[in-house]
């Protein structure tokens, strides 16, 4: 006769407040739940901006907010504080994420690193020459670094809802061509969308990446004293005109990905102290009026933060804001697009004509052509249990360039009427591209996949 052991709950009986709360945690904890999210809050700016009440949509987004101390302050409109302020915010994690998988991830050797990167360097490239036969010579051609993007949370949260007939290589294989593409976006802004130049400002700069630097090699390890710094690098890039985005990036590849004290080393003094609690007092002895077993979890915790990098500590405490809360806010304030009569002239324009074909045409052809080179030149290989057929789908989930490419627009074009036609651009070629991603995966089985060499 088997026997089987009966384990108590971890944290014992929940509390009220944890039953309430337990059905968003679990949603917070699904892959798709930020895209879902994400699409709630574009729907809802895009109903806004088309109400009757579209007018108060502008006027909230115009708000004066202001920031003073004494006799200095400054004073940005609620959109620019979400723009050049969050968004600074969503590019630390950003950089939290390249750095990550360079150290340990998809990118960490150049085999695994050579499929994503041509993916993405496809991906890049077709586009942009595809917007500028469209726009070149044009009032739009500024537009050209639109259409570049992918959108990570929205083309990895299709992919979610499809289940288990994407195979994890494939799902690791966008996440990773997204990271390379967040590179480029990133240059791009830096190189080709930056403002006249304040060298003081950049000095400034400088000399707070000097001290990231030295806070790194001293073994800083408080995410407190990197979320001050890069608070400060932000501030000092807001006023060199390079874009303040690019503060986060840079702050971020400075934060320390180094571990105090290794795997063995956390296991045994792991186990001494879970040891040290357990001779502190008898079973059911409240931790309260034991000073030792105080003592034992406290030196818990902090084994627990020495056996994490600060890059891990901080990654993990930001991304849920930026996932809930920053992206969202994004979306609601920058996709609500007033359609007028004559939304069949804006699809037409120049701007949005080479917005969509960028997106719609150039992503899934770029990143379908450069991937088959590298890999017949073997110098890459695809991903175990995929087929080219599934590479191809996934290479239209890139053509969703929402949120990066929105950031984009609005440093091209700032308040000009391109903005509005590249904003429409943006959206309809996100919903083609999605949508014919999503509809080759599903049709795809696993049945084809296992019968489908690898390298082939």
């Amino acid at each position: 006769m088997s026997t089987m052991t009966v384990r108590r709950p971890l944290l014992g009986r929940r509390t009220p407040i944890e039953r309430i709360l337990s059905p968003f945690q679990r949603f917070a904890r699904t892959e798709s739940s930020g895209g879902i999210v994400l699409i709630a809050c574009t729907l809802a700016a895009l109903a806004w901006a088309n109400s009757p009440w579209w007018g108060g949509y502008e006027r909230l987004w115009a708000t004066e907010l202001a920031f003073s101390l004494g006799g200095t302050g400054v004073s940005h409109s609620l959109h620019h504080w979400i723009n050049d302020g969050l968004m600074a915010v969503f590019f630390f994690v950003v950089g939290l994420e390249i750095k990550r998988e360079v150290l340990v991830g998809e990118l960490a050797s150049v085999r695994k690193a050579t499929l994503p990167i041509a993916a993405a360097l496809g991906g890049m490239l077709a586009p942009a020459l595809i917007y500028t036969a469209v726009n070149g010579g044009g009032p739009g051609a500024r537009g050209w670094g639109i259409p570049m993007a992918t959108d990570i949370a929205f083309a990895l949260g299709v992919l979610a809802l499809l289940g288990p007939r994407v195979p994890l290589s494939l799902k690791v294989f966008l996440a990773a061509l997204a990271i390379v593409d967040d590179i480029g976006a990133v240059l791009v802004i830096a190189l080709f969308y930056t403002a006249s130049i304040s060298w003081t400002a950049l000095s400034a700069a400088a000399m707070v990446v000097g001290v990231l630097l030295v806070m790194n090699r001293l073994g800083a390890r408080q995410p407190v004293t990197y979320y001050l710094l890069a608070l400060a690098l932000w501030a000092a890039f807001l006023e060199s005109g390079v874009h303040a985005t690019v503060a986060g990036v840079l702050a971020a590849i400075l934060v320390p990905a180094r571990t105090r004290i290794a795997t063995g080393e956390f296991l045994e003094r792991g186990r001494e102290l879970m040891d040290e609690f357990d001779e502190a007092g008898e079973e059911g002895d409240t931790v309260l009026c034991n000073q030792r077993r105080q003592e034992a979890i406290h030196a818990l915790e902090r084994a627990c933060e020495a056996a994490q990098a600060p890059l891990q500590r901080i990654e993990h405490q930001l991304q849920p804001w930026v996932s809930f809360g920053i992206v969202p806010l994004f979306a609601l304030a920058n996709a609500g697009v007033h359609l007028s009569g004559e939304v069949v002239r804006e699809v037409a324009d120049p701007v949005a004509v080479g917005t969509i074909l960028g997106l719609v045409v150039g992503k899934p052809l770029g990143i379908t052509l450069f991937s088959w080179g590298v890999v017949r030149l073997g110098l890459a290989a695809r991903p175990d249990g995929v087929s080219w057929r599934d590479l191809h789908g996934v290479s239209w989930l890139g053509g969703i360039g929402f949120t990066m490419s929105l950031f984009i627009s609005a440093l091209a074009f700032g308040a000009d009427v391109r903005a509005t036609e590249a904003k429409v651009g943006i959206l309809v070629a996100s919903l083609l591209a999605g949508g014919i991603g999503w509809l080759m995966l599903r049709r795809l089985g696993g049945e084809e996949r296992r019968r489908t060499p690898r390298n082939t």
